[in-house]
């Protein structure tokens, strides 16, 4: 016959396993309360986890939106770099077109 754990050789009636032992209503009392003890800090610890694992989430979400702002910034100043840069030769561009054409002006006025 096989024990409790499945163990071949271990029977019941070697006395190994032994119904005699009986405990006293203040004992089951006392179990019970250590029991409640246990389920309360439990309760407590998971309260906490899920407390933490918001703001966890939180705190994901903010470093997210953060990333999202920063690249936002810094490709929005790399564009503005661009058009100045842009802008700039342009209006150089339109300067000396300006001085040449007001050059000419000047030269066909004495002219």
């Amino acid at each position: 016959m096989s024990g409790p754990n499945g163990d071949p050789n271990i029977s019941i009636d070697d006395g190994i396993i032994n119904d005699e032992d009986e405990f006293g209503d203040e004992e089951y009392v006392a179990i019970n309360s250590m029991l409640d003890q246990i389920n309360s800090y439990l309760d407590d610890l998971e309260e906490r986890n899920d407390a933490l694992n918001g703001k966890l989430h939180e705190l994901m979400e903010s470093n997210r939106q953060a990333r999202l702002e920063f690249r936002a910034q810094l490709l929005g100043s790399q564009t503005q770099e661009e058009q100045h840069s842009a802008d700039g030769d342009s209006s150089s561009s339109k300067k000396d077109l300006n001085e040449d054409s007001g050059g000419s002006q000047m030269s066909d006025k004495s002219g």
